[in-house]
């Protein structure tokens, strides 16, 4: 059972619902219509119910009857939505009337059924870019206790099975902090190791990434990977984290013997986490292209419900699978 297939049956288990406020996109729909069918998820779609029917017969989509189907301008809970939008934002002077205008747009009112409780997660992005989906999320939702920053991981799924925990690898961060401090490197490193257990189902071997070895070069942006690699060893004790190391001493076992002597790592990492976004993004894409991997994701990490971002190029397959992604995010947070 590849990686995909197990994701999707622990979520099935799981019975999550999973809001999706792209309620008319086509893509959107016809995952939403595999998902249901499949009983990966429960789901809330956000738009005109007569819209959402009309579309459901373009298409042929027999099962989006299973769906929650609720309307931005008229809901049940619009009122009680308005009240703690207000509250959340009263230091900002948010009035009713401006709250009840942002819970219009379906990436708000999504957010808010997270906040609320009425859904478990949220994946969006088909049709908005990056930061207005994350905008809402930031504001609502807001990130977990402790965790000072977000971050997006990706599980790279290798056609050589000689990496990482048989040819599968996590990512981070590849898509949303430009230039984390150490503090907040350790913290990416810590939240990789937990969405390697929750979504990729093995312990995480965290390898913090650099252009040093164990002090072959020196270099303020090497110190910084150094001092994270402390922080986030006391703050996950349980956790298995080693840097700072190249990525051939990281993932080459005669590489990672030879320039970390006595490393656990060294040589055997399935975690990979990045300086920088830069080097992050850039290193994933070029796996990604040049290795033939599968990359799936951005899983983003640190919210504090799971809230998801799809690429506006995706497919319909890559909607299902980070629907069911975020169902197991949502049921080990």
């Amino acid at each position: 059972m590849d990686l995909i297939t197990q994701i999707k049956e622990k979520a099935k288990k799981h019975n999550k619902t999973i809001v999706l406020p792209e309620g008319t996109e086509e893509r959107t729909l016809k995952a939403a219509d595999i998902i249901l069918n499949e009983g990966i998820a429960q789901l809330v779609i956000i738009a005109d119910p007569k819209e959402v029917e009309r579309l459901a017969k373009e298409f042929n989509l027999t099962n989006l009857s299973k769906a929650k189907i609720v309307n931005p301008f008229d809901h049940e809970k619009k009122a009680a939505y308005i009240a703690q939008l207000v509250e959340l934002r009263k230091s900002k002077g948010l009035t009713p009337e401006q709250a009840q205008k942002q819970l219009e747009d379906p990436l708000y009112l999504a957010a808010m059924m997270v906040k609320m409780g009425d859904a478990d997660g949220e994946v969006a992005g088909a049709a908005n870019a990056t930061g207005d989906v994350l905008r809402p999320a930031f504001q609502i939702v807001k990130t977990k206790p402790g965790v000072s920053v977000v971050s997006g991981a990706f599980l790279m799924i290798l056609k050589d099975t000689t990496f990482g925990h048989d040819g599968m690898l996590v990512f981070a961060d590849c898509a949303v902090h430009p230039n984390p401090t150490a503090e907040e490197l350790a913290e990416i490193a810590v939240e990789t190791g937990k969405t390697t257990r929750a979504i990729g189902g093995f312990e995480p071997k965290i390898a913090m990434l650099s252009f040093s070895t164990k002090g072959s070069a020196k270099h303020e942006m090497v110190d910084k990977v150094v001092k994270a690699t402390e922080l986030a060893q006391k703050m996950a004790p349980d956790m298995q984290i080693d840097g700072e190391l190249q990525a051939d001493a990281a993932i080459i076992p005669e590489i990672g013997a030879s320039k970390a002597k006595g490393s656990n790592i060294a040589g055997h990492a399935n975690v990979l986490v990045f300086p920088t976004l830069e080097t992050g993004n850039i290193a994933y894409k070029l796996v990604q292209r040049l290795a033939g991997a599968e990359a799936v994701g951005p899983v983003l990490q640190g919210m504090a419900a799971p809230i998801n971002d799809l690429s506006r190029g995706c497919s319909v397959d890559d909607i299902v699978s980070l629907v069911a992604i975020t169902c197991n995010q949502a049921a080990a947070q």
